[in-house]
């Protein structure tokens, strides 16, 4: 997997966060397995994905909790 095909891939995943944003779980996932993608192949992971991430699983974790999201 060349450096394009991860621009095109994270071009598409964020049109879709754009698209579906009341789909928050499964954009989660998506990112997550991006995220994974790109460890196994040892390729920098953009720091926008990452914190994306991070702020997702915090409101899952928030959510789980019953109360509001850490940022």
């Amino acid at each position: 997997m060349d450096m394009d095909d991860i621009t095109a891939e994270v071009g598409i995943l964020m049109t879709r966060m754009q698209n579906e944003p009341e789909d928050r779980h499964e954009l989660y996932l998506m990112v997550m397995e991006k995220l994974n993608e790109l460890k196994a192949f040892g390729m920098p992971l953009p720091a926008d994905l990452v914190q994306l991430e991070a702020a997702l699983e915090a409101e899952f974790a928030a959510d789980m909790r019953g109360g509001p999201a850490k940022t």
